[in-house]
């Protein structure tokens, strides 16, 4: 993935004043492209968010929504609008959102170097220093 960084055709990267921030496949920013078309809501924008809970600690979340609120990073990734607030923007830096289809389950994955471990489905994760009283992989929502 490190050649995709160097390539702003395929992904694009949202960046702070001094380290990119996210990452978005060619693959993630398709997917979006159609869910927006077959949701008639082509003009929102995606929200990517970090919040408390999962069996990890924290869980990742996306949802569309038609304005960015004040504080809230925007980048345009390839005609895609994300969002991202600034509480989630400390815990995803550096993280790239990929979108896989699988006979086993398709969906969006995002690649986060700031979890040090995640749940088993990988939706929830744990940065350092975190504590949490699930155990990594066992997630009960998992499946």
């Amino acid at each position: 993935m490190a050649d995709l960084l160097e390539q702003p055709n395929t992904q694009t990267e949202l960046e702070s004043a001094e380290t990119p921030v996210l990452a978005v496949t060619a693959a993630a920013t398709a997917k979006i492209k159609e869910l927006l078309v077959a949701r008639n809501i082509p003009n929102h924008a995606l929200r990517v968010f970090v919040s408390g809970g999962g069996c990890s600690g924290l869980q990742y979340g996306m949802a569309f929504e038609s304005n960015p609120q004040e504080y809230d990073t925007v980048v345009e990734v390839d005609g895609v609008r994300l969002v991202i607030d600034p509480t989630s923007l400390m815990y995803i830096g550096g993280a790239t959102i990929d979108y896989v289809d699988s006979l086993m389950g398709g969906g969006f994955r995002i690649d986060n170097p700031n979890a040090v471990s995640t749940c088993g489905c990988g939706t929830s994760f744990k940065t350092k220093g975190e504590n949490s009283a699930a155990s990594a992989g066992g997630c009960g929502s998992c499946g």
